[in-house]
């Protein structure tokens, strides 16, 4: 049964909570929700039988909860903040963060914001090089198309880097109409990335002190795994590994393994 929980700004969160045990927060990336991401939802379920706490929401802007445009990062990471204390009742305690593509972006501005955080575990961020200015050009050109109203210009800015037929296929399925619905929320995924490149990446992550895994599948472009070796390399404890998957996707009894044996170990 969806639950809710306020963020700072009044904004209403929607979430599915299961299992008992530690506590592991599940970060969408673009375009992902409950109602629109089936994998995520098995795997959440998967995961929660491994013993467990966990919450699968959907973030704002998307779903169950909505939330009128400009919808940024900070505003992301207060939702993310809202839900951290409501799994721990405000105790000085920890969540684990499991950040998908865009999704581990976000997890580790949060991170890096401060949230109180137990471990993290990345599948596929797609980062540019250290460095670049790539990811600020992007929000820009992303924003102008938002405040324009263009959901299609926003849908072809955000996809503009992948593979031609991710955006051909995603015009022809029966998720396109859900596509564009959400398209305003894909700001903080682009905020997120541009924040990886805004100054050097060690320096940026120096304060996450909590054990990383992150994840890429056997068959991936060249540039998730690029992004892994950064990552890895500039964080302070955080390794990587390859698990089975191709075009940017997992399955979810492997990913729930994976995560589960990480965060017990």
């Amino acid at each position: 049964m969806t639950e809710f929980v306020t963020s700072a700004d009044g904004t209403r969160i929607a979430f599915d909570r299961e299992g008992g045990g530690p506590p592991v927060i599940l970060i969408g990336g673009a375009m992902q929700f409950r109602a629109f991401d089936p994998a995520t939802v098995e795997m959440a379920h998967l995961l929660a039988g491994h013993g467990f706490t966990v919450v699968n929401y959907d973030r704002r802007g998307r779903g169950e909860s909505p939330a009128e445009p400009p919808i940024t990062l900070d505003q992301t990471i207060d939702d993310l903040r809202a839900l951290t204390e409501l799994l721990t009742e405000g105790a000085d305690d920890a969540v684990a963060l499991f950040g998908n593509s865009s999704g581990g972006a976000i997890a580790l501005a949060a991170a890096a914001a401060g949230l109180p955080v137990s471990k993290l575990v990345f599948f596929e961020v797609p980062l540019d090089a250290e460095g670049g200015a790539e990811g600020a050009v992007f929000v820009e050109e992303l924003r102008e198309r938002i405040e324009a109203g263009d959901r299609v210009g926003t849908l072809e800015t955000f996809m503009a880097d992948m593979p031609p037929e991710w955006l051909e296929g995603a015009r022809r399925s029966p998720g396109w109409p859900t596509m564009l619905e959400v398209a305003p929320s894909l700001l903080p995924d682009a905020e997120s990335l541009a924040w990886t490149q805004s100054a050097p990446r060690a320096e940026l992550w120096r304060g996450i002190s909590a054990p990383t895994l992150v994840l890429v599948a056997e068959q991936t472009q060249p540039l998730m795994t690029s992004a892994a070796a950064s990552i890895v390399a500039s964080m302070p404890d955080a390794t990587s590994r390859t698990i089975p998957g191709t075009d940017h996707r997992w399955n979810p009894h492997g990913m729930a393994l994976v995560i589960a044996e990480f965060l017990v170990g």
